[in-house]
């Protein structure tokens, strides 16, 4: 993922998930210019859900 934000305080796995989330968003177009933000959402909201301690 060279070139890619990290998001802060998720682990490799959910990086990956957030990667694959927001290319799907901006390939087909929905969310418009917010395609990353949704995406970060997106993963913060099952990190909590599965109450991941920080950086796991």
């Amino acid at each position: 993922m060279p070139g890619s934000k990290h998001l802060r305080g998720v682990g490799s796995k959910e990086q990956r998930e957030y990667e694959h989330i927001k290319e799907s968003a901006e390939k087909s177009g929905r969310y418009g210019k917010r395609a990353k933000e949704v995406a970060a959402r997106t993963v913060m909201k099952h990190h909590k859900q599965e109450a991941h301690k920080k950086g796991q």
